[in-house]
């Protein structure tokens, strides 16, 4: 004789429901923590001849507060190059304190990868125009960011890691 176990779909529905509104995601604070903005070939690479040549980094880092509340920091980095000379080098931490709770470990880990970042990174590409501006150079257009497709990409190189780490154990 065979066990079964029947799920009764509305039971399953409200459990979801009840687990969906006990999750939480608020914003307590957003500032900046940082900000660094450097000149070092000033006044000489004004007088320069050339295209300015952008490049961005970006980096996240999670620091847990416990009891739900996470302080993350968006570090954006922007580089400017004249001739392969440094024109400018501005980097800004921006910071939030975000509480998270009542979600499983895939959920808020998506929350603080995907929306704490688009949250931060309005205010960081604002601070780091008004800096590039401020300094005299030409004005600075940072493009947004899908921090959605870039969590997908980590996420399906992290499974291909594993994938790669597996079969190389299989084949041992």
């Amino acid at each position: 004789m065979t066990d079964e176990q029947t799920i009764d779909p509305q039971a399953a529905a409200a459990g979801a429901q009840e687990a969906a509104a006990n999750a939480q995601f608020n914003m307590q604070r957003i500032y900046t923590k940082d900000i660094s903005f450097e000149a070092p070939n000033t006044p000489q690479v004004f007088q320069e001849q050339g295209q300015l040549e952008m490049k961005m980094n970006l980096a996240q880092r999670l620091d847990s507060m416990g009891e739900g509340l996470h302080e993350v920091i968006l570090t954006v980095t922007v580089t400017g190059l004249v001739n392969e000379k440094t024109a400018y080098l501005c980097e800004v931490q921006q910071a939030g304190i975000f509480q998270i709770t009542g979600m499983n470990q895939q959920q808020e880990a998506g929350v603080i990868n995907v929306l704490c970042p688009n949250t931060l990174y309005p205010y960081a590409r604002a601070t780091i125009t008004q800096l590039v501006a401020a300094a005299g150079f030409p004005p600075l257009v940072l493009q947004p960011i899908s921090f959605e497709q870039i969590y997908a990409q980590r996420m399906q190189e992290a499974q291909q890691q594993e994938a790669g780490a597996a079969a190389t154990g299989d084949a041992e």
